[in-house]
C-alpha cells in the first residue's frame, strides 16, 4: 500500500523494512494473507533477527510461519515466547511439540470469537433471512 507519511506523524511511528521491524520490535503481531510471497514469512533467518525478549503472535494463517524454526527458536530462546491461534496443521495433534513448550500460548483458531465478531455474525444471519423472504415471499 505504500507509506503514509501524515498518518506515520500523527501515530508517532515510522515505516521500517520487515527486518528493521524484527530487530527493533518487542512484539510482532502478524496480519498478513497467505499467498507464495507470505509462506513462511517468518523463518529460521527472520526469527534469529528478533530480540531474545520478543513475542512473535500470529493470528493471520498458519503457514506464514515456519512452525519448525519457531518450535527451534522457542527452545533455544532465540525469542521469548509465542502467541499463536492458527498452525500449519490444523487441527494440532494432541502430540505435537509446541504443545509441550510452556513459553508458548496456543488457541484453537478463536481469535475472531469476540463478542462484537458473535454479534455481527448474528445481525448479517438475520438481515440474509429478512432479504430472502423480501425476495421469495413468507
Amino acid at each position: 500500500r505504500g507509506r503514509n507519511e501524515q498518518l506515520e506523524r500523527e501515530l508517532g511511528a515510522r515505516y521500517v523494512d520487515l527486518e528493521t521491524l524484527l530487530k527493533e520490535s518487542d512484539v510482532v503481531s502478524i496480519h498478513v494473507p497467505l499467498t507464495p510471497e507470505t509462506r513462511h514469512l517468518i523463518n529460521e533467518k527472520r526469527l534469529r533477527l528478533m530480540k531474545k525478549t520478543a513475542i512473535l503472535i500470529n493470528t493471520s494463517r498458519g503457514q506464514v510461519v515456519d512452525t519448525n524454526a519457531l518450535i527451534k527458536a522457542l527452545k533455544e530462546g532465540w525469542i521469548a515466547g509465542a502467541g499463536l491461534d492458527v498452525f500449519e496443521e490444523e487441527p494440532l495433534p494432541k502430540d505435537h511439540a509446541l504443545l509441550k513448550l510452556d513459553n508458548v500460548v496456543l488457541t484453537p483458531h478463536i481469535g475472531a470469537s469476540t463478542v462484537e465478531a458473535q454479534e455481527k455474525a448474528g445481525i448479517e444471519v438475520a438481515e440474509k433471512i429478512v432479504d430472502y423472504f423480501r425476495k421469495h415471499g413468507a
